[in-house]
């Protein structure tokens, strides 16, 4: 008994003949709809482009960037207008007014760009690392999803998300620190910092002596065995008796001593 071969046919227009092209797939003769690919294409799959991009071979865009309230991921109309006319400027200097403002779609990322500036200023100013401005920054996100800026301001809730980064990566900075190029006072960041601390749970211990030794005697232009006996002392000393006074105190304390040790006095 012979096997009946059903005649292969085009699901779009019904014709029987396909041909094949030269690059690896067949297709109807009549409307041209593919019918299958015989091969797989291992080549490149990007290319370079007019404007220089695609060269290094970049498969994907830029990384998200949590200091930019929409994490840097959405277009943006070029700042470069050389060559054009004035007429043109102003009708592109309009258009890249009316696209900012469309970027920003609700309260919250109009909150969220406020705070962002003013945190990368405050980080700029007191030459943070990026990756403690980073921690700053998703300390901020996580207090709005939250709902813990209403009834604070924005400028406490930077410096004190500041101040709380700072502390998680060992980054020695006093409140009067982050309040000096802050817009807000001491006494306010810290009982913020205090809030966000519970609130969100931030695992962030007490703030170690020693960590202030070598900015304070940097400050201070002492010679560095001023500076390595007052890291002797505070390890003489021990934590425990350290426990009810404050860290920058007992640092201070600690380089005077030294000083005074070393026959160079320091007031």
């Amino acid at each position: 008994m012979e096997d009946i071969v059903e005649e292969e046919k085009c699901a779009d227009c019904g014709c029987s003949r396909f041909e094949e092209g030269h690059d690896a797939h067949r297709y109807c003769a009549d409307c041209g709809l593919v019918a299958e690919t015989q091969v797989i294409d291992y080549g490149q799959d990007w290319r370079s482009y007019e404007d220089g991009s695609g060269q290094e071979n970049e498969r994907t865009g830029g990384a998200k960037d949590i200091l930019q309230h929409d994490y840097g991921i959405t277009t943006e109309i070029s700042t470069d207008m050389s060559g054009m006319s004035s007429a043109q400027r102003g009708k592109w200097g309009r258009l890249k007014h009316i696209d900012n403002r469309g970027r920003i779609r609700n309260s919250t990322e109009r909150n969220l760009a406020t705070a962002l500036t003013e945190l990368k200023r405050i980080a700029s100013r007191m030459s943070l690392p990026k990756i403690t401005a980073k921690e700053a920054a998703f300390i901020y996100r996580k207090a709005v999803d939250k709902k813990l800026i209403r009834g604070r301001s924005i400028e406490g809730v930077v410096a004190a998300s500041i101040y709380a980064a700072c502390r998680m990566h060992n980054n020695p900075r006093t409140l009067d620190d982050v309040g000096r190029h802050s817009r807000t006072g001491r006494k306010e960041i810290g009982r913020t910092f205090r809030f966000l601390k519970r609130q969100l749970v931030l695992s962030i211990g007490l703030s170690n002596p020693t960590d202030y030794i070598p900015r304070f005697c940097s400050e201070l232009k002492v010679q560095k065995d001023i500076e390595l006996e007052a890291q002797r002392i505070l390890a003489s000393v021990g934590s425990e008796a350290m426990i009810s006074r404050g860290p920058t105190g007992i640092a201070a304390a600690a380089i005077y001593l030294a000083a005074k040790r070393q026959k160079k006095d320091r007031t």
